[in-house]
């Protein structure tokens, strides 16, 4: 156990507290990149605009390696940190449909959210749009029910599914990052040239 588990800062009220601070600095930080714009958002899909790629991306790196720092240095206890139990095929279909809402909407749901608190009307309709599919859901679950448990894996890690440490995961995705990184530019700087 470290300071920031269960028993120091990070219990239930100082838990809250803490998640209210960071969702404001995590709404304000997707403001300032551009993610209450369904346009900029759209652009990673249309190749002009990678800024969405780039900031998810590091903030997964970022992430990372600050859980494993502070595990490593004991201000943390990483077991825990709870781990989605993994449905593959269901993982995949809502997949689909969520890539499929983000390139007709412009929108995930988080970012439609901070178009929603700056007044956007059109993440407004995509957010009418969520409560509805949560709504027929959650009406129809009882038809899905048996697909959506379906095919568990567990509550799996990247590391645990290709046998690697946490260490050399980290490092894996922070090259895959610097690479996209640069593969993102060289395409985007072509579509800029096209355009003009």
């Amino acid at each position: 156990m470290g300071p920031l588990t269960e028993t120091g800062i990070l219990n239930h009220e100082g838990g809250l507290l803490m998640a209210f601070i960071i969702g404001i600095f995590f709404g304000f930080v997707l403001e300032q990149a551009g993610f209450s714009s369904s346009r900029k958002l759209a652009g990673v899909f249309y190749g002009y605009d990678f800024v969405v790629l780039r900031v998810f991306f590091t903030a997964a790196v970022t992430g990372m390696i600050g859980l494993y720092l502070m595990g490593y240095f004991g201000l943390i206890d990483l077991n825990l940190i709870w781990v989605n139990e993994l449905f593959t095929a269901p993982a995949i279909v809502g997949g689909i449909i969520m890539g499929v809402g983000f390139i007709i909407g412009g929108f995930c749901p988080g970012t439609s959210m901070c178009g929603v608190a700056i007044g956007k009307i059109d993440a407004m309709a995509f957010v009418g749009g969520i409560i509805l599919g949560v709504f027929f859901f959650a009406e129809a679950y009882p038809l899905f029910a048996d697909f959506v448990n379906s095919g568990s894996k567990g509550s799996l890690k990247l590391s645990d599914v290709f046998g690697i440490s946490d260490g050399l995961l980290i490092f894996l995705v922070t090259v895959i990052a610097l690479i996209a990184f640069i593969v993102t530019d060289k395409i985007q700087n072509k579509v800029k040239k096209v355009e003009y």
